[in-house]
């Protein structure tokens, strides 16, 4: 049977407390918050697609996702200042302990050729950033709705001090790492 995050948790400080000699319960890495953001690309100007990605972001996310404008206007791609770009889902609590659960039990397990994730996208802050190239690995997509898919970046925020002890973190939840 597959431990959920928030059960691991509980015994994250036992079971790493010795590699980094914590004192405290307190120091223990704990997931801050997860972003999802998506990139709308070519589609922009094409409002029905724009809002099929934010609706099945807000069916995967539990959340409804928060347009994000251009910062800069680029000639060259046809931005101006304030155009749609992409979108962004920030999730704290339990809807980024829940999202974790699929994310690790479900998600990633049903990506085509996934071997595992890279410590390279581990930052030296202990974040950790995963692309994510189709949506419709997460259960929450029908599979009759393949012609439209689209990737996601998913960035999990801890409060773990360095890239050592969010490794050991997120490996002790369960991510799967290349070995």
């Amino acid at each position: 049977m597959m431990k959920l995050t928030q059960e691991k948790q509980k015994t994250a400080f036992s079971a790493l407390k010795s590699d980094f000699s914590w004192k405290n319960v307190m120091q223990t890495p704990s997931i801050e918050k997860v972003v999802i953001s998506v990139g709308v690309g070519k589609i922009a100007k094409d409002k029905n697609k724009v809002e099929l990605i934010a609706d099945r972001l807000a069916k995967i996310t539990g959340q409804k996702p928060v347009s994000r404008g251009a910062k800069k206007s680029v000639a060259t791609y046809k931005t101006r200042v304030g155009d749609r770009v992409g979108y962004q889902v920030t999730l704290r609590g339990k809807r980024a302990r829940d999202f974790m659960n699929r994310l690790i039990h479900i998600a990633l397990p049903r990506t085509k050729d996934f071997k595992g994730a890279t410590l390279s996208a581990l930052d030296e802050m202990g974040n950790y950033t995963l692309g994510i190239k189709e949506h419709i690995v997460f259960p929450e997509t029908t599979d009759e709705e393949l012609k439209d898919v689209f990737g996601m970046a998913v960035t999990i925020v801890t409060t773990a001090k360095n890239k050592n002890e969010a490794k050991a973190y997120l490996g002790h939840l369960g991510f799967p790492f290349k070995k």
